[in-house]
């Protein structure tokens, strides 16, 4: 067990700053004080903006929203639902009941009778006839011509062709590759055995030469080329026989390639004449089996209902169309003509309203975002950016052309030295390879030096003590810039927020307590006066009144009931006593009920 507190974990710290000098210290409260100046009017107006804003969200758009919704629903949403709820609904589903028992009546049940009683009997019959009459027309002579007729010549038409394809084809390609093809590549294979061995043998003649002394190997080569000479022409020659064989079979290929021909061609026009035939007698049938028949239902049968249905549907349509006119104009003066006189002399004058505002609010605020984010940064670009950066492209343009100067020169001087090496170098190949090489080397080490001193070195001064120092300066000006407007910006925020503490308190001082000491200290007195010496005793009266009015009434009311019923009583006379039932209810005896105020349980007390 560790009994020793263990070290606590160093805090991170901060990355400090590198050091800097008086300059930046010098500059920073000037800049600090100008950018605090500049800050404070604009963060005080961004928060009387603001608060302003603020409260006219909140105290003013937000309850006029409300206000006008309340309104417009008062004025538009709820007559227009009171007339759906109690007139439009009602008269919608008296007419809706109506037309459906009417549309039954003269439409659902003599349809419904006509399928029940005429069309579905019809119907069956019809199918019962049709199923008949295709099955006749169109099945059975189908199947009887593909049994009797297309099945039997497809077999005969197969084991002809096979016949002619094994006897005509096959055959002759068998014999012709026993017969001619196969002799004829064994005498080729034979051929080229021989020529090989004779390659062989002088390649071989050709290795034993050509270890003997140069001049025999010189007659050899001849004695190889007459040789060569001699095979080639007898090659030559065996080529011209192969030839000769290829064509003499090509010949044979081709004549019985020709009879096939001749045997497919009579195969083709005998199959075409049947085709034509099968083609006419087809056309014929299926005009017979399918046109002519569909053609004379629709003539006799479709036509004529069609025209029959037809009647009763331009009179349904005249109807609706009837009806679509009332409807139509019932909707437009019901609901049209009011939504427009709306959207014209409110909608459209509310709407206009809005837009000013909104315009004249969104030029506020881009005004005043002109001036937090626009305007300044133009400024800096201006005054600052822009000059900087015309010194910079100038400062760069003149080492720019000392650049340009020095690489001319440069390229000059290296020219007349490439030449210079070039020539000495040509001149020093025809002697030792070694002295080149010094004077390569000799040569790399100037080219390297005169780059380094003409190239880098100027580079690197314009790095260290042009470009580094413009950029650190740069640097610490923005950054600067940065802090300052951060820090004005805070510290106008407290300066904004004890300004605002001092007009509330000072409103509040002027007016809010006023206001208190008098609604409390005059009003409040007053309304209690006023509420206990008048308001309480003229409600009392009301009250009173009220009460013995309607003690009259009901004293009334009474005298009048007496009244009928002795006017009854004594026109029609006093309704007879029930009398009591003979055999009682002899049930189970009831339980007591409980005691009560108005009651009693005792025998001398009961009723």
């Amino acid at each position: 067990m560790d009994w020793e507190k263990p070290p606590t974990p160093a805090e991170p710290v901060a990355a400090e700053r590198p050091p800097e000098g008086c300059l930046v210290a010098a500059i920073r409260i000037p800049v600090r004080i100008v950018v605090l100046v500049l800050v404070v009017p604009i963060r005080l107006t961004w928060d009387a903006v603001t608060a302003g804003g603020r409260a006219v969200w909140r105290r003013g758009l937000v309850p006029l929203a409300r206000g006008t919704g309340q309104l417009l629903r008062a004025v538009f949403v709820v007559p227009w639902v009171w007339l759906w709820a109690r007139v439009l609904a009602p008269a919608a589903r008296g007419a809706g009941a109506a037309l459906a028992w009417l549309g039954g009546v003269l439409f659902v049940r003599p349809w419904v009778a006509l399928w029940e009683r005429v069309l579905v009997p019809v119907g069956r019959g019809v199918a019962v006839a049709l199923t008949w009459t295709g099955e006749a027309l169109f099945v059975r002579p189908w199947v009887a011509l593909w049994r009797y007729v297309l099945a039997p010549v497809g077999r005969g038409v197969r084991a002809g062709a096979l016949w002619v394809w094994w006897k005509g084809v096959v055959a002759s390609v068998a014999w012709w590759y026993l017969r001619v093809m196969t002799p004829a590549g064994r005498g080729i294979v034979w051929l080229a055995r021989g020529v090989w061995a004779g390659f062989a043998l002088v390649g071989r003649g050709i290795a034993r030469l050509a270890s003997v002394v140069r001049g025999g190997a010189v007659a050899a080569g001849r004695g190889v080329a007459r040789l060569a000479s001699a095979v080639w022409a007898g090659v030559v020659a065996v080529g011209r026989g192969i030839a000769w064989l290829a064509r003499g079979v090509g010949a044979g290929v081709a004549c019985v390639g020709r009879g096939v021909a001749y045997l497919a061609s009579v195969v083709r026009a005998g199959l075409t004449a049947a085709g034509r035939g099968l083609r006419v007698g087809g056309a014929w049938l299926l005009r017979a089996l399918f046109v002519r028949p569909w053609v004379w239902l629709y003539a006799r049968v479709l036509m004529p209902l069609g025209g029959g249905i037809a009647w009763p549907a331009r009179g349904l349509a005249a109807a609706g169309r009837a009806l679509e006119a009332g409807l139509t104009a019932l909707l437009r003066a019901l609901v049209v003509v009011p939504a427009v006189w709306f959207c014209t002399h409110a909608l459209t004058p509310l709407g206009r309203g809005i837009v000013l505002l909104a315009r004249g609010t969104a030029t506020a605020v881009i005004w005043l975002a002109k001036a937090l984010f626009v305007w300044p940064w133009v400024w800096l670009h201006t005054r600052v950016l822009a000059p900087a950066g015309r010194a910079t492209a100038l400062l760069l343009k003149l080492v720019g052309a000392q650049f340009a100067l020095v690489g001319r020169a440069l390229g000059t001087g290296l020219t007349w030295l490439g030449r210079g090496v070039r020539s000495g170098l040509a001149r020093l190949a025809r002697g030792v390879w070694a002295g080149v090489g010094r004077f390569g080397r000799g040569v790399r080490a100037v080219a390297v030096t005169l780059v380094r001193w003409i190239f880098v070195v100027p580079a690197v001064a314009l790095w260290r003590w042009v470009l580094v120092p413009v950029g650190r300066a740069v640097v610490v000006l923005v950054r600067e810039s940065g802090e300052a407007l951060g820090h004005a910006w805070r510290v106008s925020g407290h300066v904004s927020r004890a300004v605002g503490r001092f007009l509330g308190r000072l409103l509040r001082r002027a007016f809010v307590d006023p206001l208190r000491w008098a609604y409390r200290h005059a009003c409040t007195p007053l309304a209690h006066l006023v509420r206990d010496s008048v308001w309480r005793p003229a409600a009392r009266a009301v009250k009173d009144a009220r009460r013995t009015a309607h003690q009259a009434l009901a004293a009334a009311r009474e005298s009048v009931r007496q009244a009928r019923a002795d006017a009854r009583r004594a026109l029609f006379g006093a309704k007879r006593a029930e009398p009591d039932p003979l055999v009682r209810d002899r049930r189970e005896p009831v339980p007591p009920q409980a005691r009560t105020l108005g009651s009693s349980t005792t025998a001398l007390t009961k009723d």
